[in-house]
């Protein structure tokens, strides 16, 4: 799976105000919910707390990959957001975070989960990338740089 397969242009956010893990996650729930009506925002938030929980999904370097399985999803959904500040997110290498990609996949993906998460994880640990997310403001060229598999 490629990640243009699963992020839109309009799931490609900039300048998202961060204050807190648990603002930017509820932040996320709604507007999830309002891109794709089957979604509830309430269990897309709890599902996301509940796999915080379980360990901080904060991978390093200024990034976190927040997933989790949902209800009433028929197919992996990706949104990307790059922060206006940077907000701790419990990463292990304790540094904040303001480029979250946030992954919902169907409850019975497993396997699939996995890939797509190992090629974000992959996707991130690009330095050049990550120094490129960090310096547009353009929406259009957050989601060409994050999607566009010759950018791994």
């Amino acid at each position: 799976m490629q990640i243009n397969e699963i992020l839109t242009l309009e799931r490609t956010l900039f300048g998202v105000p961060g204050g807190s893990k648990k603002r930017v996650l509820e932040y996320f729930s709604k507007f999830i919910a309002q891109q794709i009506p089957q979604l509830d925002a309430e269990e897309v938030f709890s599902r996301l707390i509940a796999r915080e929980r379980l360990g901080s999904t904060g991978i390093g370097q200024g990034v976190a990959l927040p997933h989790c399985r949902i209800s009433h999803c028929k197919e992996a959904v990706g949104t990307f957001i790059r922060l206006r500040d940077k907000i701790d997110f419990d990463a292990i290498d304790g540094q904040p975070v303001d480029l979250i990609f946030l992954l919902l996949v169907p409850e019975e993906a497993n396997e699939a989960h996995l890939q797509t998460l190992a090629l974000l994880a992959e996707r991130f640990s690009n330095e050049t990338l990550r120094k490129e997310l960090r310096k547009t403001d353009q929406p259009k060229q957050l989601y060409q740089l994050i999607a566009s598999p010759d950018n791994s």
